[in-house]
């Protein structure tokens, strides 16, 4: 699996992941995330895992069940950690807790190395014993660099009780007593989202919402979510037509308003300054 990398990847990075997998030989992964589908944790391992058994480790790759309630609280620290609002009650942090405990009992941790994906899974750190030898680790693939102080001081507290945590940058790091590691943001050149479109594909779309491909375009693709800072998007190429083309994620419905009511506003006086109108395009779910 790793060859299909050949053409668009350094050659000397590619023998250098082979001689690590070699030294690797016989340790066993465990990633565990909150879903199968939707979101970058889930679009992430849907190719890593394949692509570390092909080198011959052994992955496995474990989801917490919930309830709605369970996802709507998760929901909200996630958005708590990025410095969002967050109206959280006892009970709110009991269901969280109680999901995570009914998870402990029919999940154990069963990999050399075990990743915690996220705020869903991290109590697993607090409700689970590893076994000898194992080492868990969250990683965290949001900015945590201004949370929200109560709902970070209760999720600190299973943080801390792995063996290390993963950040993307250093400043989305947060001030922790256990070792810090980073994985730098990057893309899979190879995914469909990534690959070159056909002029049919690019005509179909454009035709479609309306599109004036004889103008500059720049496009934000993601859903319709503050902290994917569409405003951010807009500012960044002013004399451009700026177009968002997103979708209403799963669980996310309360977050699709907001955006495109802070968005609209600032695309309204941008157009009418002739520099860059907003078109907000939304796909499927």
């Amino acid at each position: 699996m790793l060859e299909a990398y050949r053409d668009v990847a350094p050659r000397d990075m590619l023998d250098e992941i082979y001689l690590l997998a070699k030294a690797l030989k016989g340790l066993t992964f465990q990633h565990v995330n909150s879903t199968r589908t939707g979101g970058g944790v889930a679009e992430i391992l849907r190719r890593f895992v394949p692509l570390t058994e092909s080198l011959g480790l052994g992955t496995r790759w474990d989801v917490v069940a919930g309830t709605p309630e369970f996802f709507e609280v998760t929901k909200a620290f996630h958005n708590a950690l990025q410095g969002g609002e967050a109206d959280l009650s006892h009970r709110d942090y009991e269901v969280y807790l109680e999901c995570l405990r009914e998870n402990a009992r029919r999940l154990s941790f069963e990999g050399d190395l075990v990743v915690l994906h996220d705020p869903q899974p991290v109590y697993l750190a607090d409700f689970l014993k590893p076994a000898a030898g194992t080492h868990v680790v969250w990683r965290c693939h949001i900015d945590v660099s201004r949370p929200n102080a109560r709902v970070w001081r209760f999720l600190r507290r299973a943080v801390v009780k792995c063996q290390a945590a993963i950040f993307h940058v250093p400043q989305f790091a947060q001030d922790l007593p256990i070792p810090q590691l980073l994985i730098a943001p990057s893309i899979d050149p190879l995914s469909d989202k990534n690959r070159d479109l056909s002029e049919a594909e690019v005509s179909a779309v454009t035709d479609r919402y309306g599109i004036d491909r004889a103008r500059p375009v720049l496009v934000q693709i993601s859903r319709f979510d503050r902290f994917k800072d569409p405003l951010g998007v807009i500012e960044a190429y002013r004399p451009s037509k700026v177009i968002l083309f997103g979708s209403r994620a799963r669980g996310d419905a309360a977050d699709t308003r907001p955006a495109r009511h802070e968005a609209l506003p600032e695309g309204r006086h941008a157009g009418a300054q002739r520099s860059a109108p907003l078109r907000p395009v939304l796909g499927g779910s």
